[in-house]
């Protein structure tokens, strides 16, 4: 099973979509409300150096924005 944490915000589209996906292949997956969260707002700028959402974090991958194909392609999704 892979660490699967993800950064979003509530109302940003790309997060909500990055969401579905995750639950639809049954993801367990950690969220953080950085709209709401300023040290997790932080940790995320450290850890992809921008501010855009979402920021998906696979185990120690970095996927910026909903990249369906790389997601898939980390979690060994076909």
């Amino acid at each position: 099973m892979k660490n699967v944490t993800i950064y979003s915000t509530p109302s940003c589209t790309y997060c909500k979509m990055t969401k579905d996906y995750l639950k639809e292949h049954n993801v367990a997956f950690t969220e953080y409300d950085v709209a709401a969260d300023a040290t997790k707002r932080a940790e995320m700028i450290e850890k992809s150096e921008q501010m855009g959402v979402p920021v998906t974090i696979i185990d120690d991958t970095v996927v910026v924005g909903f990249d369906r194909d790389e997601i898939a392609k980390l979690l060994g999704i076909a």
